[in-house]
Parts: C-alpha cells; sequence; structure tokens
C-alpha cells in the first residue's frame, strides 16, 4: 500500500512549508493539494493558487510525488493548463501527478458566470479536456475542435520528462468517466458513489465500483493490475485520522479491495477533516516508517 495525504492551500507559505516538509518526513508516498477557486465551508476563508503552491512545495521537498487532487474543467482550458503542468513536471523532476476530474457543481462552477452543467454533460466535458490534455501532452503543434474546447495549433515544447507523458490519476464515480479512468487513466481516484447512508453502505459501493471497473477494462482488452487505484478514505464515516485504529481498519479494506493507495487530509484544527495530529504521528510511525 502508498500513501497520500492532502494539505489543503489555505496557509500562508511561512506555516506552508513546514508541512509539506513533514509530509516526505513522515514517509508519506505523494501529497496533494485541491484545485478550486474556493471550497465549500471553507470559502469565506483563506485559500491558494494550487499551481504556485505545488511549485513551492517541489521545492522544499525531493523524494515524494505532488499532485492536484483534482484538476478540472471548471475554470481550466487544456491548451493555457498543459503549461502550467509541464512547468511543474520540470520543476519537481518528474513528480507531478496530475489528478483530474469533471469538476462538481458548486463555487468552481458558478463563479465565472457560466451555468452549472447536468452530469451527462460534465463527464462529456471531462472526456474533451482528457483527450486535449493527452494530445498535448504527447504532440506538439495540435489543432483540436470539440463542443466545449478548441486549440488552433497550440504548441507544446519541450515535452514531459516521462515518455510518452507524466501520469494521469482520474477521478471517476460513475460508468462513463469509469470509462474514462481506463482509456486515459495511469491511476484511478474515487471517493465512492453518492446517496450512502452510512459508512458500511459507502464501503459496499466502493466495493461495487472496482468490480465495475475491473469489467470496463477487461471489455476493453486491458489488464486491471496496469492501473493504480486510489482511494480517498475522507468521503464517508468519521475522518480517517480521527484515531489511528480508524485509519489501520480503513487501509486494510481498501488494500482487500485491490486498492494501491489511499489518500487522507492533514488534520485541521476546526470544522472539516479536524483531528489531532498526534493521531498523524501515530499512523506514521505505525504505517510509514516501519516499510
Amino acid at each position: 500500500m502508498r500513501y497520500g495525504i492532502v494539505i489543503l492551500p489555505e496557509y500562508r507559505w511561512p506555516q506552508a512549508a513546514p508541512l509539506w516538509r513533514r509530509a516526505e518526513d513522515y514517509g508519506f508516498d505523494h501529497a496533494w493539494t485541491y484545485d478550486h477557486l474556493a471550497w465549500r465551508s471553507l470559502a469565506d476563508g483563506p485559500w491558494f493558487g494550487t499551481v504556485p503552491t505545488l511549485t513551492a512545495a517541489s521545492m522544499v521537498t525531493s523524494r515524494i510525488q505532488l499532485g492536484t487532487f483534482v484538476a478540472s474543467p471548471n475554470f481550466r482550458h487544456p491548451v493555457s493548463f498543459v503549461r502550467d503542468v509541464l512547468s511543474l513536471d520540470d520543476i519537481s523532476a518528474g513528480r507531478f501527478l496530475l489528478g483530474v476530474g469533471a469538476g462538481g457543481t458548486g463555487f468552481d462552477s458558478t463563479v465565472l458566470g457560466e451555468d452549472t452543467l447536468p452530469p451527462p454533460r460534465l463527464v462529456a466535458r471531462l472526456g474533451e479536456f482528457l483527450e486535449l490534455l493527452d494530445r498535448l501532452l504527447t504532440e506538439d503543434d495540435v489543432s483540436y475542435a470539440g463542443d466545449y474546447f478548441t486549440a488552433v495549433h497550440a504548441r507544446t515544447q519541450p515535452g514531459c520528462l516521462h515518455k510518452p507523458r507524466l501520469p494521469m490519476v482520474v477521478a471517476a464515480n460513475g460508468p462513463k468517466s469509469l470509462r474514462l479512468a481506463a482509456r486515459f487513466g495511469q491511476g484511478w481516484a474515487t471517493t465512492g458513489a453518492g446517496g450512502h447512508d452510512s459508512t458500511q453502505q459507502w464501503w459496499r459501493g466502493i466495493a461495487e465500483l472496482t468490480t465495475r471497473f475491473d469489467d470496463i477494462i477487461a471489455q476493453d482488452g486491458g489488464e486491471p493490475a496496469t492501473i493504480d487505484r486510489y482511494l480517498s478514505l475522507d468521503s464517508a464515516g468519521p475522518f480517517a485520522l480521527s484515531s489511528a485504529e480508524y485509519f489501520t481498519d480503513a487501509v486494510g479494506r481498501a488494500a482487500e479491495l485491490g486498492f494501491t493507495d489511499v489518500v487522507t487530509h492533514w488534520p485541521r484544527a476546526t470544522g472539516v477533516y479536524a483531528g489531532d495530529e498526534a493521531v498523524l504521528d501515530k499512523i506514521a510511525s505505525d504505517h510509514l516508517s516501519a516499510r
């Protein structure tokens, strides 16, 4: 099992930099931040840009992978975004993971004055976003005409450090987005299907999603084991770092379902993801330093 942690981009850099260093020192395999313009209950508080945050994080770390959890087409265009992606790939010396998803229906979907798209169109837009990003990251001089995005002779030199391109982790919970994850992703990330009434129901839903994902890959002639699987542990029930025992149990369940990676959040003092950093110390000792 590999372990990841999300550090929300809400801290001024003198406070944030030690957190990113500690994530690496603890032994986490990857560290992420949200790619939003504002987010839910924290919209009234401080919030910093994703790309500058990850760039700075790459300068104070040397080993840990760094990523977006997750970028979306809500306010990004592949042609302009690919320049940020290539820069992060280069500055981090190939440690950048591009997490991508359809985008939600909250602040990001309306702040630019556009209407929130219904779910089928969100997924259709994600398909174009991924298709064009994939081309931009593997080709130079790209032209593209879709329903949501257009590119005219977009230049993308010098390209990615990894060949044919850097890894993409595609967030998907529904059948159509799962197909996109199987097609474009080197990794699949999930928060589980919606509509759950209990933690146990959420886990049952996760099990169903993994079976569905396996079936989709097999239908396309692929090998399920070739795509990494990331489970966000904080999507239902208690915060994963509410106790070391709960975290250990959640990791065990994820492993039984075939997940290669789990992701939790850095404990905050209050509100969402509120927790005790002593629990983080404990799980780092139990799960990370022992490897």
